[in-house]
């Protein structure tokens, strides 16, 4: 089992967009039982509340459902836990160091370092851009996909 949690600074809009788009990535490849995926936040500031409309807009059209889902806060068990903590940011970087009492961690890495344009996502909740945002993360799940494979995990 590969289990992969996705943070951003709120859970309420990049972190659930990849959390959701991977999920039905490897479910329509038929290898959903392979994979444990979730998503949490760097901060307190959206616990509880549910995903974002603009992410909810994007991805329903695509029939994906992200019903149920609620704002969680990484904690220090997660990096015990999960074999991937996959950031969507430089800023959140340092949160999740900082929230896990480490200076770097092996397990951790930014969404586009699995594509060859590295970098940071756009959080939507300030640029409104959810169709930047929404590609990059396309572009960075299958990236994801693409490594795994390569490394015979898939």
């Amino acid at each position: 089992m590969i289990k992969i949690l996705f943070v951003c600074h709120g859970n309420i809009c990049r972190s659930p967009m990849a959390e959701f788009m991977l999920k039905d990535m490897v479910k329509k490849r038929g290898i959903e039982d392979k994979f444990e995926i979730a998503s949490a936040a760097t901060s307190r500031e959206e616990i509880g509340n549910p995903v974002h409309h603009g992410t909810r807009n994007k991805l329903a059209p695509l029939g994906i459902s992200v019903a149920g889902k609620t704002a969680v806060q990484m904690t220090k068990k997660d990096y015990e836990y999960y074999d991937y903590i996959i950031i969507m940011d430089e800023n959140n970087m340092r949160n999740a160091l900082r929230l896990l009492g480490k200076k770097e961690a092996p397990k951790i890495s930014r969404l586009l370092d699995f594509t060859d344009k590295t970098g940071d996502i756009a959080d939507p909740w300030y640029t409104g851009n959810f169709d930047e945002t929404f590609d990059d993360i396309k572009r960075g799940c299958q990236g994801l996909l693409a490594f795994l494979e390569r490394q015979g995990k898939i």
